[in-house]
């Protein structure tokens, strides 16, 4: 099965964030649906600081914040490719979607997406005359009248119609929810192509690889495992989810998540 929507898979530390911050996901529009995941809405009002930290999704997101002076910006956030922190102050509002790994294409269909992986570019260089859009979407006090808004704006994209994008969104599906599927050759078998045209598929809709793909959910999986089981069993996990040992997974998640499955597990009980 594929995740839930209401998981928290790939958010470091997340009954930490969620004690701090409103953090709601909300579905876009039915025709949106096939390309956008959900979006994602998040509201703060702080005494104090907190650093945020996420394992990114092998996906593009169009990003709307209110900076704490109140300025309102609009970004297209390609595939992060390291762990994404982020210091939240004051008082603060994001809205953003979330859109299926593959999904983005058609909004932006003149430049593949592996041109945004790992960058973050405003709104307005994406898609010029788009500079209202962030007042738009972030200035109504109403949630529903913001989603309205963000429904209104990726609407007015009208994107088209692309197989591949059809295709490459499947791939990638397969992977999240497949946890079988650990090489490259074995996701191309499935889908019925050659390594090369998965490779490229893989290029030009979701950003990055589908071996880069493939770790990056292992490692979501074992966030949302230790998150969920504090007394996790890591060489059986390491197995499961296709490492060579648990030392491969040990450094695996240390690289990625910037701490160990033991030092991420003594933080989740800290009081």
């Amino acid at each position: 099965m594929a995740p839930p929507r209401t998981d928290s898979r790939g958010i470091v530390a997340a009954p930490d964030l969620f004690a701090r911050v409103r953090f709601r996901r909300r579905e876009p529009a039915g025709a949106l649906r096939p390309y956008v995941e959900h979006y994602w809405l998040i509201d703060w009002d702080l005494t104090e600081p907190y650093e945020a930290h996420v394992v990114p999704h092998p996906c593009v997101n169009i990003v709307f914040q209110r900076d704490e002076e109140g300025g309102d910006v609009g970004e297209v956030a390609g595939v992060g490719l390291g762990l994404f922190t982020r210091k939240l102050r004051g008082r603060g509002r994001v809205c953003g979607a979330q859109f299926r790994p593959g999904g983005f294409r058609p909004f932006l269909p003149g430049r593949p997406v592996s041109d945004f992986t790992g960058r973050r570019l405003p709104l307005p260089e994406a898609y010029p005359g788009s500079a209202a859009a962030s007042g738009a979407v972030l200035g109504p006090e109403s949630e529903d009248a913001r989603v309205a808004a963000f429904d209104a704006f990726l609407l007015a994209l009208a994107p088209a119609p692309d197989t591949l994008a059809d295709r490459a969104m499947a791939a990638a599906d397969l992977v999240r929810r497949d946890r079988s599927i650990r090489r490259v050759d074995e996701l191309a078998e499935a889908v019925g192509l050659s390594v090369r045209s998965v490779q490229r598929l893989f290029a030009a809709y979701v950003g990055v690889s589908p071996k880069w793909a493939i770790l990056r959910y292992r490692i979501h999986e074992a966030l949302e495992r230790a998150g969920a089981d504090r007394t996790i069993d890591w060489a059986a996990l390491a197995v499961e989810l296709g490492y060579s040992d648990q030392a491969h997974l040990v450094r695996d998640f240390t690289t990625r998540v910037g701490v160990s499955p033991t030092a991420y597990a003594q933080m989740l009980t800290a009081p």
